[in-house]
């Protein structure tokens, strides 16, 4: 991360000094192994995408104190932003940090490090490279079309994979193998429907079957029998009345009338009203922490208890069940047919010169 920037002039020129930590991942890919001439473009996106003020060519990139490396950005290639090339390690990603600022990763990393987010032991490889093709595939579509992504946003969060060193312990190095030769075996594969990227939905389990969305035309409803035995299928949570009256800032008795107002056709509740107060189903699910929005209250003499059924929004890839699939010997080309009917598998081929 680039902690702070400084522009100087010495009296003929301006000249950007920027203050790296070398635990940042914009330090470690900008210093080693980059050639002068990509690393002048990367340098040069960095200042565009960050809104840096400077008028000169000279940049300093500075670690402790040291000066590590002279960039010259007037050797950048500034017509491009992106490499044509669609592979993992030549493929570039632009990623927005929380404090808005940038840094490029290739494709490699950034899915590297999003696999590490939701990685466990009970997520089958074929799963993986099901969830590897459609997170790259959203690689492509918003870099293709927003110029870069959120490295926290709705479908999946970016975190260095060396943050769960200390979780994996001695497993650390076979995860970190096991993660790269499953991008390296789906290099360049994405999902499409009607020659266009998708948006990668999925979630960890559903109540029986995924839902289609009037939205999302290339979503289906397929059955997903297997899910219904997943351990995380059904949640219950008991509420004494103090306890969720203080969580949803209305009174709440064994006597409160509580209706359903709105479900969608899947049974998802859209809203509700509680004594007076009207909540939509996503303000319960958050301040309560639902798993999903298929859920049941139930009014006890000393207690409300929230049903909870499913994990996530069962719109697309159930994790569960394809894991279930995988057990039986399906692999992953087939498992992405089954939960994405309607779409096609794609590769990417880089043309010979």
């Amino acid at each position: 991360m680039i902690y702070r920037y400084d522009v100087k002039n010495n009296g003929k020129e301006d000249i950007l000094y920027l203050y790296l930590d070398m635990k940042s991942e914009f330090s470690r890919e900008l210093i080693n192994g980059h050639d002068n001439k990509e690393l002048s473009r990367r340098t040069n996106n960095f200042i565009i995408n960050n809104k840096i003020k400077f008028n000169g060519k000279k940049v300093f990139l500075i670690i402790d104190g040291f000066v590590v490396k002279t960039v010259d950005i007037s050797i950048a290639d500034k017509t491009a932003k992106n490499n044509p090339d669609y592979s993992n390690k030549q493929f570039l990603v632009n990623l927005k940090l929380n404090d808005n600022s940038y840094i490029e990763v290739n494709l490699e990393k950034y899915l590297l490090n999003v696999l590490a987010n939701i990685y466990n032991d009970e997520v089958h490889e074929e799963t993986l490279k099901c969830i590897t093709i459609l997170y790259r595939t959203y690689a492509y579509k918003e870099m293709v079309e927003n110029k870069y992504i959120d490295a926290n946003n709705y479908f999946m969060d970016y975190k260095d994979i060396t943050n769960y060193k200390l979780q994996w312990l001695n497993q650390y190095d076979n995860i970190y193998k096991k993660l790269l030769d499953i991008i390296e075996e789906t290099d360049c594969m994405f999902l499409s429907y009607q020659n266009k990227y998708i948006l990668p939905f999925i979630h960890v389990c559903n109540n029986g079957f995924t839902f289609s969305s009037k939205n999302y035309p290339y979503l289906s409803s397929v059955s997903s029998l297997w899910d219904l035995a997943c351990q995380n299928n059904r949640e219950i949570t008991d509420y004494d009345y103090e306890t969720i009256s203080k969580l949803l800032s209305v009174k709440i008795t064994k006597t409160t009338p509580i209706r359903i107002l709105e479900i969608d056709t899947n049974n998802q509740i859209l809203k509700v009203k509680i004594n007076n107060k009207i909540f939509t189903g996503e303000e319960l699910k958050r301040i309560l922490s639902l798993k999903s929005l298929n859920f049941n209250i139930i009014l006890y003499n000393n207690y409300l208890r929230i049903i909870t059924f499913g994990f996530g929004n069962f719109l697309g890839l159930s994790i569960y069940g394809s894991n279930e699939l995988a057990k039986d010997g399906i692999d992953y080309p087939n498992i992405l047919k089954y939960y994405f009917p309607k779409t096609k598998i794609n590769k990417y081929i880089k043309e010979l010169p």
